[in-house]
């Protein structure tokens, strides 16, 4: 961590020479990093299957598996898979957006289970009434998706007094968009997790959009970390958030510094590959910009650092790609025929139940 004035480290893209980059392959090690991209994979290929299943159409018929809002998490997957390596999954805590499907993946939450939640049926991760925006798994620290912009910051602030109080040792990560940052919620919530050395972080995946609106037209500066951060006594990092590598050491740091009692805040410079949703057909953008960040592809960056460094050849990599479409064939098919949930469970899991 840089002891500068901002106390900032930042890694933007294209800033890690062969030589680092081939440092942090070898402390990740083949095996955690094949797996870690692997679960890049997972996430990809999920998102771009429920997209199809949110407006698919067969001999002109349209065939809608999926209902209502659907944020693809496609582009990001390496901020939130580099973050999840760090953590313990028996104390730390993660919440995030309504762009929510990567994480749940990541904190091992079944696909069968999150595409029958996509498709309301009985099966899914909360019963069939989430949909999209509302994976949670208690058992599992995940503590949401969140429908409100900047709603889930408040609550990753709670998880880390929790931890704090009860001395676990353990810390939470809060992700959010850029959108979310003039909130009031992320400024009150960083003033306490400031004040009271919370083990917070507090991820800004920097999409460059807040739906429809450039971020440079809706925040008044330009790195989001450096400029917020000292302002609630914590230290920052930004960085490539389109680079795996740049993610997972970024992460072990900020990890690091939350167990030790230090609240930090991070802004991964990041981009989405679709629309704000899957019926946003992002106009407000050219298509020159998003093909330049296509070539930046999180994925594609991580296959050739491993193919780098001699840990896997194209067979390999087609294993992953045959394991992962089968999976999600196998989540299509479970949700396919899972049940729809019965009319006695309307208005359940709405209010606390008493015990029997």
């Amino acid at each position: 961590m840089s002891p500068a004035k901002s106390r900032e480290s930042t890694r933007q893209a294209g800033e890690l020479p062969e030589r680092e980059r081939a440092a942090i392959r070898a402390e990740i090690g083949r095996e955690r990093l094949l797996a870690m991209y692997r679960q890049m994979v997972l996430i990809r290929r999920f998102e771009e299957r429920a997209e199809v299943l949110s407006g698919q159409f067969r001999e002109g018929t349209r065939i809608k598996k999926i209902a209502g809002f659907l944020h693809l998490y496609i582009g990001q997957e390496a901020v939130q898979t580099g973050f999840r390596a760090h953590l313990d999954p028996a104390r730390d805590a993660t919440v995030t957006t309504y762009r929510c499907h990567g994480l749940a993946l990541l904190v091992g939450i079944p696909p069968n289970e999150l595409m029958a939640e996509l498709f309301g049926k009985v099966t899914g991760n909360v019963r069939g009434k989430g949909g999209s925006m509302h994976f949670f798994s208690k058992e599992k620290l995940m503590l949401g998706g969140h429908g409100i912009v900047g709603g889930q910051i408040p609550i990753g602030t709670g998880a880390a007094f929790s931890a704090k109080y009860r001395k676990t040792g353990g810390v939470s990560v809060t992700f959010m968009g850029d959108g979310a940052v003039p909130q009031g919620t992320f400024h009150e919530s960083l003033n306490m997790a400031g004040l009271w050395k919370l083990p917070a972080i507090y991820v800004v995946e920097n999409n460059q959009y807040a739906m429809g609106t450039s971020c440079h037209r809706g925040v008044a500066v330009e790195s989001i970390a450096a400029a917020k951060a000292p302002g609630y006594d914590m230290p920052s990092f930004t960085y490539d958030g389109l680079d795996l590598l740049a993610s997972w050491k970024t992460a072990g740091q900020a990890v690091a510094a939350a167990r030790g009692g230090q609240p930090v805040l991070v802004e991964a410079k990041t981009y989405r590959f679709r629309g704000h949703s899957a019926s946003d057909a992002g106009l407000y953008r050219s298509k020159e910009e998003v093909d330049a960040y296509k070539k930046l592809d999180p994925i594609q960056r991580t296959r050739a650092d491993i193919a780098a460094a001699n840990w896997a050849d194209d067979a390999a990599f087609d294993a992953v790609e045959s394991e992962v479409a089968e999976i999600i064939a196998a989540a299509v098919a479970f949700a396919d025929t899972s049940a729809d949930p019965p009319s006695s469970d309307l208005s359940r899991h709405v209010y606390a139940e008493a015990a029997p």
